[in-house]
């Protein structure tokens, strides 16, 4: 079996995709910025980088960073695979990247582009919003009696574990290039999914619509983030909560 390296590999994907690998019988290195015995920062690619690489075949880019670094972590990844003789790197990255000027997509996009400038073997897929993240994004938000939501926005969120199988899929393939997007199984309005964690939470909010301006809010607004042709995910945002609040009574 192939020696695969995962970084970000105790992330919310990173911790699956390592799950799925190890159950398929490869030996996977997990790469994280605080865990030995391979504790690495990307960003300041250190040594501890090579030794990570030494006998990898594969590695699956799952680190990143809201706050930054996403750029040099994989410029520091990338060289150093090329020195170690890595034949397939697989980078995650999000459906819209290329059509909604939010400056985390941009960096993404970025990112995409190195891995196609690599000089080496390459698969990328681009998913849809995880599940977790309107969870996180409805929790914040409903700490206030009303709850703002941007007006005319939709999503498609896409459960994490099963992109993590489609990552863990591609890591044993050969090299593919950009491959079809991952999108979950419905296209929902922001109302509707906030409702529905209200609903599961037996919060009670007000939901008001905001209308935002500029760029990346039109594109959002446009459906420039949505695969609905590649809805292929299974798990629906209702089951996803299911599941988070199961032996709570649903309710929290």
């Amino acid at each position: 079996m192939t020696t695969i390296l995962v970084t970000g590999g105790t992330g919310a994907l990173g911790r699956h995709v390592v799950t799925r690998l190890r159950a398929d019988g490869h030996d996977v290195r997990v790469l994280t910025r605080h865990t030995p015995p391979y504790a690495v920062d990307l960003r300041e690619g250190d040594d501890g980088l090579e030794r990570a690489l030494d006998g990898t075949g594969t590695v699956v880019h799952c680190a990143t960073s809201a706050r930054g670094g996403d750029e040099q972590a994989a410029r520091n990844l990338i060289a150093a695979a090329r020195r170690a003789g890595v034949a397939h790197l697989v980078y995650i990255s999000i459906v819209g990247v290329d059509r909604v000027p939010f400056p985390y997509y941009r960096t993404k996009l970025a990112v995409e582009r190195q891995f196609e400038d690599s000089g080496t073997g390459w698969t990328v897929l681009r998913a849809t919003q995880f599940h977790d993240l309107l969870f996180r994004l409805f929790q914040g938000l409903s700490k206030s009696p009303v709850m703002p939501l941007p007006a005319r926005v939709k999503d498609q969120p896409v459960e994490v574990r099963e992109v993590a199988h489609r990552l863990a899929e591609l890591a044993r393939g050969a090299p593919a290039g950009r491959v079809d997007d991952m999108g979950g199984p419905e296209v929902r309005t922001m109302h509707s999914l906030a409702r529905s964690y209200l609903d599961a939470t037996g919060r009670r909010r007000a939901l008001v619509k905001v209308p935002l301006r500029g760029p990346a809010y039109e594109a959002f607004r446009a459906g420039g983030h949505l695969a609905p042709e590649r809805a292929v995910g299974t798990r629906t945002f209702e089951e996803f909560l299911a599941e988070r609040f199961a032996g709570k009574g649903g309710r929290r």
